[in-house]
């Protein structure tokens, strides 16, 4: 009996540590498991009101979690979204996130189930419901009015005014220059003042000038007769004898009786004889180290002086001729200076332009300096103001240069009594930059499963966009086809490749780049169609930033709302 009843206790032990082991290991795997909640503040609002919705993850701090972005609430519309909050809780972390969310239509919206990525995991939020009402209105007391047209409005670039002021600036740094340095009267040196004086007076001041250096009480007689016969030498050279200054002394006297002689100047003779005295006692002194007394000295320059008056008083009186000869002369000199003003400030202005220019090309590229000064359309279309919308239904969400125009309902290509579609477009295939959006309602057969539906519906839009631009005068196209998955998560295919698409120019064909992007659900098909022209960079950044726009529903999120 003892026997049987220590078995029993062995047995109910053993059970007993199988039991706390598979507790603790049940605890471990609930710990490792990351726990998703979702919530609203709010199940009832009003058109336009917005409410928060909040996702909050409980996993492992070493996880990395990824929350939803962009449009993925649709039919609701995410306005805002705020920074990931993250609580220390034990050997847990809690990450949380706020969206607000907002409906401009009444009635009731199920807001779809939402994937997270936790590590390698995927985990989807609960569907929640939201109640919008509509604003009731009192039509006894509010008017009520049609809706207003559609008016086009002129597009506004956003940086156009940045550009104005930076060439204002510089023409204005340019013109600055240019007076500066050209046009602006600039004051008058001493020897500029002195220069632009009559010979007479500049004579007579170079004499009071002499005299005020006083040179004979530091006995620099060499230099003080240097000067003096200067100032004889120069006013002669200037109105009697244009050789003056580099004659000598008796080659000058020479030709300044040969003058009186030949009664061309009514030289007196001892106005001749005082100035050849002068200038002989000159060259003995800077010569023959000759010493005069400083009286002498004194008197020299008394007598220059004297004879500078003599020699005015025989000079002729100009003629009509000679007048009008010397203001012709004037006028001349005056045109030749502001040809070189002129000639000097064109030179400034276009070697400020050139470095400029050459500036602004090392900083930004030469093309890119040439496009902004002559005008690219694709470099305006990049660098304006975008515009963020969602086209068709499931709705297309999509950054483009400009408002899609919307077209005409069409088809895609193939049986249009399959195909509805409806479609918005930029440009047209003959356009630099063509961006069409598109979708459409197909019409189900029951003979084929809902995979080889899809796979036939994306083959016939893809092939029918190609063969209706062959039938538009695309030629030579080259495709290929690869997966595509968008920024959000939805799946899809891309069809891309080389083509010559016409231009606006008759029997002109340009070298081109397409990509279609094609995504489908059982009876749904949307499509985003690019085409650019090749070695365009400008279009290829503008091709970039639309497709890293493109935001759809993600197709597992599609099945969740219809079902």
């Amino acid at each position: 009996m003892r026997q049987e009843l220590n078995n029993i206790k062995n047995k109910l032990v053993q059970s007993k540590s199988i039991f706390v082991l598979a507790a603790f290991v049940f605890l471990l795997v609930q710990s490792a498991q990351a726990q998703v909640r979702s919530e609203i503040d709010t199940t009832t609002i009003r058109i336009g009101e917005q409410f928060n919705y909040k996702i909050e993850v409980e996993t492992d701090s070493s996880s990395v979690v990824v929350f939803p972005e962009g449009q993925t609430f649709l039919p609701l519309e995410a306005v805002e979204a705020s920074e990931i909050d993250s609580l220390l809780n034990a050997s847990q972390i809690v990450l949380s996130r706020i969206y607000k969310l907002t409906q401009f239509d009444s009635g009731t919206y199920t807001i779809p189930r939402q994937k997270i990525v936790v590590g390698d995991n995927i985990h989807f939020t609960d569907s929640l419901k939201v109640r919008v009402n509509a604003i009731e209105v009192d039509t006894t007391k509010q008017k009520l009015y049609d809706i207003k047209p559609i008016i086009e409005v002129e597009k506004t670039s956003s940086n156009w005014w940045i550009w104005l002021l930076l060439g204002l600036l510089l023409v204005a740094i340019g013109a600055f220059l240019i007076y500066w340095i050209v046009w602006r009267k600039k004051p008058l040196t001493e020897e500029e003042e002195i220069a632009l004086l009559p010979p007479y007076d500049r004579a007579k001041l170079a004499i009071e000038k002499l005299e005020e250096k006083q040179l004979l009480k530091v006995n620099k007689i060499k230099e003080y007769y240097s000067e003096l016969t200067f100032i004889i030498r120069k006013y002669l050279d200037e109105k009697v004898y244009d050789r003056a200054m580099e004659s000598t002394t008796d080659e000058l006297m020479d030709r300044l009786n040969l003058l009186k002689d030949g009664n061309q100047f009514p030289f007196t003779k001892a106005t001749l004889s005082n100035i050849e005295t002068v200038l002989k006692r000159a060259d003995l002194v800077k010569f023959a180290k000759s010493a005069p007394e400083v009286a002498l000295a004194e008197m020299d320059k008394n007598t220059i002086a004297k004879e500078i008056d003599n020699i005015k008083s025989c000079l002729p009186e100009p003629t009509e001729e000679e007048k009008l000869l010397d203001l012709a002369y004037k006028q001349e000199q005056e045109n030749k200076k502001r040809r070189r003003k002129i000639i000097l400030s064109a030179v400034i202005a276009i070697s400020l332009l050139a470095l400029t220019y050459v500036g602004f090309g090392i900083k930004y590229g030469f093309g890119y300096v040439n496009d902004t000064i002559l005008g690219n359309e694709n470099k305006e279309l990049l660098e304006g103001e975008w515009v963020e919308s969602a086209y068709g239904f499931p709705p297309i969400w999509i950054e483009t240069p400009e408002v899609l125009r919307r077209l005409d309902s069409a088809a895609f290509g193939g049986d249009t009594s399959k195909i509805e579609t409806t479609l918005f477009a930029f440009g047209d295939l003959t356009s630099p930059l063509f961006i069409q959006i598109g979708t459409s309602k197909v019409k189900q057969t029951q003979a084929q499963s809902v995979d080889e539906q899809k796979a036939l519906n994306m083959s016939t839009v893809v092939e029918g966009n190609l063969k209706r631009w062959e039938e538009e005068g695309v030629r030579n196209i080259l495709t290929k086809t690869d997966k595509y998955t968008t920024p959000n998560g939805a799946e899809g295919l891309k069809t891309y490749g080389n083509a010559e698409f016409p231009t606006k120019k008759s029997d002109d064909f340009a070298p081109s780049e397409y990509a279609i992007y094609s995504f489908t659900t059982q009876d749904v098909i949307q499509q985003i169609v690019l085409v650019w022209r090749v070695d365009d960079d400008y279009a290829n950044d503008i091709v970039k930033r639309v497709v890293d726009s493109i935001e759809l529903i993600p197709d597992e999120l599609a099945k969740e709302d219809e079902n």
